[in-house]
């Protein structure tokens, strides 16, 4: 759990972890089997725990100026580096890294990035993969990566996981603002008031 003085972006994103955490705890230890695209399991798990490894490594590499704003800034980014081909090895690699005890590897980086956050500066800023941000306005799109990719580990194995609600809520709506910005925001509302194929007709 995060501490009670944790600010309610850290708070947010540390009870993510923790449910990745507990998620990991319930797999079997090979994690074979399919995972997501190119990736086995195994490498969409080490993909996911990435999440964490950022999170305390950027901390250790300070950035002169802030390159983007927000969080809506830097996943609205993301779509431009869709095809970057480093993405599928590094998965690869944080999955092989996790070593025999996958739920024990997991942890130890929930404990680091915990205690690596308990002393940090919010508004430090620090190098990402996609340029200059202010700690607080990053560690918000380890939240969403958790989101989503817990989701989609549930879904390979199959596995019950619930996301907690905070979490939940900060990546639906992070997920909003980068649709509205991509122009597909008039897609998202038709899909989520049932008036696209599979969407639900709230209205």
């Amino acid at each position: 759990m995060p501490p009670e003085s944790a600010p309610e972006w850290a708070a947010t994103y540390l009870e993510a972890a923790s449910s990745f955490a507990d998620l990991v705890a319930g797999l079997p230890p090979s994690l074979s089997g399919p995972g997501l695209g190119e990736w086995d399991l195994r490498a969409l798990v080490g993909h996911t725990s990435r999440s964490l490894v950022t999170v305390s490594d950027y901390l250790r590499r300070p950035a002169d100026s802030v390159a983007l704003e927000s969080a809506v800034d830097y996943v609205a980014s993301l779509a431009a580096a869709a095809g970057d081909a480093s993405v599928t090895p590094r998965g690869v690699e944080a999955g092989e890294k996790l070593g025999d005890d996958p739920a024990g590897a997991v942890r130890a980086l929930l404990d680091r990035v915990t205690a690596d956050l308990s002393h940090a500066d919010p508004d430090q800023v620090i190098t990402t993969y996609a340029g200059g941000m202010r700690l607080r306005d990053y560690v918000p799109t380890r939240t969403f990566e958790l989101v989503v990719h817990c989701l989609d580990i549930a879904a390979a194995v199959p596995a019950r996981w619930t996301p907690p609600a905070a979490a939940l809520r900060e990546a639906v709506l992070l997920a909003a603002e980068v649709a509205v910005r991509r122009g597909e925001g008039a897609v998202l509302l038709r899909l989520v008031t049932g008036r696209e194929p599979g969407g639900l007709a709230i209205v």
